[in-house]
């Protein structure tokens, strides 16, 4: 069985993390909580998780500076990263301490799921009835596998996967790496043989579908929540996408 350590300053979202998944059924035996940087460095100790999710903002603290305290102390353990924030600075954090992921708050279920699905068994060398390995390690809009793409294209994966529902743009995603713009998009067209706006939109248009199947919000909350603060404008891209209306496939799922 496995252990899960779960760490953030706020109880409500301590108890809505625990139910968010079922997770007995993916072999989590026991589960730890802490609300202090201290105490979850202790019981980390104490138990040694196979899994470990931390807010980004533990009080003064910040997740990551706990994740590479536990890094020193050479824990086994694997860790995902939760944030309020699409801030650039936390996600490169994320990587630079070997977080498996970086999910924004409200964590979407689906994704929690699929992370911790590829955790267990990418790294846990464990099995999951009915699930695909392969699925797990494709990218949902390419298709490909990210072991199989660059380390510079897997970092603007992760870019577009922390601040989708930002303004996000080639420009400001080159000025990050201090980079031109067109010679960044024209290596990206290249590798994935999509342009990044189109990769953007399709990755946003699939996170609204998620949504739109899995909850009651109303489409334009649900629009600015994957970075379309102008409704027609979402009612457009997403009917070009899928060949049907938010409406619909909310009737028909």
């Amino acid at each position: 069985m496995y252990k899960l350590l779960i760490v953030d300053d706020e109880p409500q979202i301590l108890e809505g993390m625990k139910r968010s998944l079922d997770w007995e059924k993916y072999g989590f035996g026991r589960i730890e909580t802490s609300e202090t940087y201290e105490g979850a460095i202790s019981k980390a100790v104490e138990f040694l998780p196979d899994l470990a999710i931390f807010d980004v903002c533990i009080g003064k603290y910040r997740g990551y500076d706990a994740i590479n305290k536990l890094n020193e102390l050479r824990l086994p353990s694997k860790y995902i990263i939760m944030s309020g924030y699409g801030d650039f600075k936390y996600a490169l954090e994320a990587i630079r301490c070997g977080a498996k992921d970086y999910l924004l708050k409200p964590v979407d279920r689906t994704q929690l799921q699929q992370v911790v699905e590829k955790i267990i068994v990418e790294d846990l060398n464990g099995t999951l009835q009915g699930v695909e390995r392969d699925d797990l390690d494709t990218d949902p809009v390419l298709g490909m596998r990210y072991d199989g793409l660059s380390k510079l294209t897997n970092r603007i994966l992760l870019i577009v996967k922390a601040e989708y529902a930002q303004n996000l743009t080639l420009k400001s995603v080159a000025e990050r790496f201090r980079m031109n713009g067109t010679y960044l998009g024209q290596l990206f067209l290249k590798e994935t043989q999509m342009k990044f706006s189109e990769y953007l939109m399709a990755y946003r248009m699939l996170r609204a579908r998620e949504r739109i199947q899995s909850t009651d919000e109303k489409i334009v909350s649900i629009a600015l929540s994957v970075g379309y603060p102008n409704l027609n404008y979402f009612y457009s891209h997403f009917h070009a996408f899928f060949d049907k209306s938010p409406s619909d496939m909310r009737r028909k799922e």
